[in-house]
This record gives structure tokens, C-alpha cells and sequence, in this order.
């Protein structure tokens, strides 16, 4: 089964939405030092926009994740390892979910997002491969 599929399946995506909101929280929570408190920050402040608006973005964002990350997936399957072949290319699989999240975030209708975006956006690419590897293996859960 492909990301795709995953998140085109009505009875599979509502637990993949669950699982990568809470994936989400727990690597902010994580994040320690001057840049984790700045990470933080923005995150509760995206995060307080409305309850559940996380989940929300993460649910309207799973499609075009998955057409980004699908191949390099499949890359993955196709050398009988995908949670290795992933963490083995955590800076494309973020420049893959950064080329998404930068195109929306230019036309987010909040100033709050945008504003929170821009000034994590530095610190983004670092973050986002530091969470690859679990990543992986939350799609890997999903995709069988």
C-alpha cells in the first residue's frame, strides 16, 4: 500500500491524522534550549487559534505530503526497507515537507501562522529531519 492510498482510505486516514498530530506535539515538546523555547512559543501560538487546529492542518496537509513523499517510500519498499531508506534520506524527505509547508504558509489567512512559519522557518529543516525517523516508522505502522 502507498501513502496515497493511506490517505485516500476514509478508514485509515482519521488514525493517521491522530497519530501525526500527536507525533507533532511530542517533538515540540521535546525541543529544548533557546531555539526550543522559540519553537515552542510558535507552536502554542498556532496551536491556540482554535482547539483542534492542529489536527486540522495536519488533516488538510496529508495529501500533498504523501504525493511528495510517496517516491522516496517507494524507494524504500523497493529495498525491502522503507523506515531506513527514510531516515537515510531525512533532508529529502524534509525539503519534501518544508516545499509544502513554505507554499502554504505564503497564503495562510492568519497573520499568527505566518508570522510563527517565518520566524521558525530558519530552524525548520533541522527540526523536521530530526523527527524522520520516527516519522518513518508511524507511516510504516499506517502503510501495512
Amino acid at each position: 500500500m502507498s501513502l496515497r492510498e493511506v490517505v485516500n482510505d476514509p478508514a485509515k486516514k482519521p488514525a493517521l491524522v491522530k497519530d501525526c498530530t500527536t507525533l507533532v506535539d511530542e517533538e515540540v515538546a521535546a525541543k529544548s534550549g533557546l531555539s526550543g523555547l522559540a519553537v515552542k512559543a510558535g507552536y502554542a501560538a498556532v496551536k491556540g487559534i482554535k482547539p483542534g487546529f492542529i489536527a486540522e492542518v495536519v488533516d488538510k496537509l496529508l495529501k500533498d505530503f504523501a504525493d511528495q513523499l510517496d517516491p522516496i517510500w517507494a524507494e524504500g519498499v523497493a529495498k525491502g526497507k522503507p523506515v531506513d531508506h527514510f531516515t537515510a534520506n531525512k533532508s529529502r524527505v524534509a525539503d519534501a515537507l518544508l516545499s509544502i509547508t513554505d507554499a502554504k504558509s505564503k497564503n495562510a489567512r492568519s497573520s499568527t501562522v505566518r508570522g510563527a512559519y517565518d520566524k521558525l522557518r530558519g530552524s525548520a529543516k533541522k527540526n523536521v529531519e530530526e523527527a524522520v525517523p520516527r516519522l518513518a516508522r508511524l507511516l510504516e505502522k499506517h502503510v501495512k
